[in-house]
């Protein structure tokens, strides 16, 4: 798509602009990132040592209780409005799949709460939820069928 001409005027307009935009701290940006997310994977990493010494189980099949716990963790504080100051800091790094899913479903939630609980929150967790599980389950069917035809 074609960028479309400025006049005199706005273009004089967008060099003020430039001038008094502040600039991003990108290295700062990316370094608490960087901090944070490894912040969140060694919290799920603790979760998976954790529940595989209490309860026995490989790492393998421990992943799997951390995983909710880190699911729950992102959902309560989603709840109590805790997320979003701390991904006001961290940014991206909060973004992990699982806190960053567990806080989209619960912020779509909780945005509709008055609404009722069946057409205001389980109806709208469901609006970016439902489409995420849906693609997930029908691409696992697929490589699951096509792993058992090549086998």
């Amino acid at each position: 798509m074609a960028k479309k001409k400025l006049n005199p005027k706005q273009e004089k307009y967008q060099q003020k602009v430039k001038k008094y935009e502040s600039k991003p701290a990108l290295f700062k940006n990316a370094f608490q990132a960087f901090v944070s997310g490894g912040l969140v994977c060694l919290i799920g990493q603790g979760f998976i040592d954790f529940y595989a010494a209490v309860m026995n189980l490989p790492k393998k099949e421990a992943s799997n209780p951390a995983v909710a716990t880190m699911i729950l963790i992102g959902a309560l504080l989603t709840a109590f409005g805790v997320f979003d100051k701390l991904a006001a800091y961290a940014g991206a790094g909060l973004s992990v799949p699982v806190t960053g899913f567990a806080n989209s479903v619960v912020s779509a939630g909780l945005e509709f709460k008055e609404e009722g609980l069946v057409q205001g929150v389980g109806a709208k967790i469901f609006s970016l939820a439902g489409p995420v599980i849906t693609f997930g389950v029908v691409t696992a069917f697929f490589v699951g069928l096509i792993h058992a035809l090549i086998r």
